[in-house]
């Protein structure tokens, strides 16, 4: 009667008590990720994204499964294991139904039965039979957790960033705050294998609230075609890193950035950000010195002894990348031919006496201090002054080429982009927008540093000697026939990093300029570093070409539309092609355009126009009803209304025109059929 006694007092009288201490042990209080925001490129394109992923468990206790024998359990598993078999096509329905019966008659509480799977497969077995009863009569039990997807996969993956807790960078690392929003709380109860599930599903102590998206600068074009040029290049000459750069001239926005490392397996991804890692510069440096000494009172045409390219000063020999015959010329030709010896002479002549010139013009270019780019860890440029340890009497002629100075990449295309900007030097910016629910709450506009980098006079004398570069220079060869005109500069170093040393031969090849020279809309910078002692390693075959393919694509595509070419460049198209439409869009096209063509069709609605150059011929697309229609070469509208009409289901994957079509034309169709169209 005491036992009897003591249980009902604990029951009944402390019952309340114990119960909240063991809810205690076994519930508790957590923190819930806000929803991460979305990086967007300048037209709306998802760059980085969340993606929801759901673990699944089944609390097989429910008291709904275990009525009447289990009824509902035994009339819903055959055809639930159907649907799971179907959906996730990796167990048999037979295997399904072995696993999950086998769970419920152990009656397992928390059973994990998938982990991570995607949003459509977790809408899918919300329908399923047994499942679509809901949680509290089927048991199923979805856990969401939200994982960082970069829908294009590698395209400007270190710019844009990783999002890791112990390791962010790019814009997910300097937009960290904007981006992560703030925390929920949310009361979740332990259970097996250290797993919490919410007390109360979906409800919230304190709501997550999400992040703001951002939107950048990035064209995903441009992207595209900058890094395909980079990786096309280093592959081929088997380089070990490189970056290119794509900035407009008048905004400073970055359009693309593509850094590519070599792998240990030979491939090339992106590793790390070489557009903010300071180094060396080389020649591209050359216009500095040759901008000082313009506005320290020399001109173009100054008369400069290049030495044939071998010249020693203070007990060091100062060679140019070739032994030549050239000894007295001006300073504009020294700087067309990459003169190392030109530019020390220049540096020796103006700057060795009073080098407090040089370095004010250095901190007026902003080469002391970083760029104020929108990315965290920016490398600061390491200069050598007067006064200290690493000073010598050679420190200054070294500098005048590009030499015991290391600045980064993104700091050398803010420079030429200042004097493409007529001396109006743009901060170089990643991000133009915040958003909130997709409402603006934030513009980050173009920023212009105060003043100019130089005089009129110098910036126009700097774009005759950076043209002359790509008309008499080292990349005269570079752009021979091209329909716009480029300003730049060639650049061949030698590279001494780390365990890299001079006498490695390892070499760095750059070029840096902007396009088209008379009205300048993008500056490009390309630096790829070779593999040591390899035979193509000049700026002029290595990263000019990959400049060149990427203003070639620019050009076609952005401003040549916008200028009027000279007729010597207008040439007949003559490349081979199909287009398919009605006879009556045809003629209304031609008309419009000008387009002659030979009609060959009959009264047919649809035709095919096809030919080469100006030999065009239209025959008739005829449709038969039962069988497949050739839709090749359609836009997609025309195309759907086609297989539509002929009772075909369309599924399209692309955009543009159809290239290719899972039935054959001519083949027997039922109503009903699904067929899928490639646009090209």
């Amino acid at each position: 009667m005491a036992i009897m006694g003591k249980a009902f007092y604990i029951q009944q009288v402390q019952g309340k008590y114990w119960r909240s201490l063991s809810d205690s042990l076994h519930q508790r209080i957590i923190s819930i990720p806000a929803e991460r925001g979305t990086i967007y490129s300048d037209d709306g394109q998802m760059l980085s994204t969340n993606m929801p992923k759901f673990d699944v468990l089944i609390d097989f206790r429910v008291e709904t499964l275990h009525e009447n024998k289990g009824k509902v359990f035994r009339e819903k598993i055959d055809s639930l294991c159907d649907s799971l078999a179907y959906l996730f096509k990796d167990k048999t329905p037979i295997q399904y139904k072995e696993e999950l019966t086998k769970a419920y008659e152990a009656n397992e509480p928390n059973y994990e039965f998938k982990k991570k799977i995607d949003y459509h497969q977790y809408l899918a077995i919300n329908r399923f039979p047994l499942f679509r009863l809901g949680r509290y009569k089927s048991g199923l039990i979805t856990i969401e957790k939200n994982t960082r997807l970069n829908p294009y996969n590698n395209l400007g993956y270190r710019t844009i960033g990783l999002d890791r807790a112990e390791n962010k960078v790019g814009l997910e690392s300097s937009y960290d705050t904007v981006l992560s929003g703030q925390q929920g709380r949310q009361l979740v109860r332990a259970i097996a294998g250290g797993v919490t599930i919410p007390v109360q599903d979906g409800e919230f102590l304190v709501a997550p609230q999400s992040g703001k998206d951002i939107v950048t600068n990035i064209d995903v074009f441009i992207q595209e075609v900058t890094e395909k040029a980079l990786r096309n290049m280093m592959v081929s000459n088997q380089a070990e890193k490189g970056v290119a750069i794509v900035m407009e001239v008048k905004t400073g926005k970055i359009k693309a950035m593509a850094n590519l490392g070599k792998l240990d397996n030979g491939n090339y991804s992106e590793i790390e950000n070489y557009s903010t890692q300071a180094r060396e510069p080389g020649s591209t440096f050359k216009l500095v010195t040759l901008l000082t000494a313009l506005e320290n009172g020399a001109t173009l045409n100054k008369s400069v002894n290049i030495e044939g390219g071998l010249w020693s000063y203070g007990g060091r020999p100062i060679k140019d990348a070739e032994v030549h015959n050239t000894h007295e010329t001006t300073l504009q030709h020294a700087f067309e031919e990459s003169s190392n010896v030109g530019m020390a002479k220049t540096a020796v002549e103006y700057f060795v006496p009073n080098p407090d010139i040089y370095f004010k013009q250095l901190s007026k270019l902003r080469l002391d201090s970083t760029s104020g780019i929108d990315l965290n860890n920016e490398n600061k440029p390491v200069i050598h002054r007067p006064g200290t340890s690493s000073w010598t009497a050679t420190t200054l002629p070294w500098m005048a080429f590009g030499y015991n100075i290391t600045i980064a990449p993104i700091q050398t295309i803010t420079l030429y982009n200042a004097v493409a900007n007529n001396g109006v030097m743009m901060r170089p910016y990643l991000v133009n927008e915040i958003k909130e629910e997709g409402k603006i709450i934030k513009t980050i506009g173009p920023k212009a540093y105060p003043g100019t980098i130089a005089s009129p006079a110098t910036i126009k004398a700097l774009h005759t000697a950076l043209e002359g570069v790509c008309i008499n220079g080292t990349a005269n060869k570079l752009f021979v026939g091209s329909p716009y005109k480029v300003a730049g500069k060639t650049g061949t170093a030698l590279v001494a990093d780390g365990k890299v040393t001079y006498a490695d031969n390892q070499f760095q090849s750059s070029f840096v300029g902007y396009f088209p020279a008379d009205n300048p809309q993008y500056t490009i910078a390309v630096i790829i570093i070779n593999k040591p002692r390899i035979q193509n390693h000049f700026g002029a075959s290595v990263a000019g070409p990959v400049f060149k393919e990427i203003s070639d694509r620019l050009y076609s595509t952005y401003i040549q539309n916008k200028m009027e070419l000279p007729t010597t460049f207008k040439v007949k198209d003559s490349s081979n092609f199909n287009y398919a439409a009605s006879k009556q869009a045809l003629k209304t096209i031609s008309k419009h355009i000008a387009l002659n063509y030979m009609d060959s069709s009959s009264n047919n609605e649809w035709v095919m126009l096809h030919g080469t150059g100006t030999a065009l011929v239209s025959i008739s697309n005829t449709l038969t009803n039962g069988t497949m229609p050739n839709i090749l070469g359609m836009k997609l509208q025309d195309a759907i209304w086609i297989c539509e009409k002929n009772g075909l289901q369309v599924r399209s994957l692309g955009k543009g025109k159809v290239t290719n079509q899972s039935i054959t034309a001519g083949e027997a169709i039922i109503k009903g059929q699904q067929i899928q169209i490639q646009l090209n």
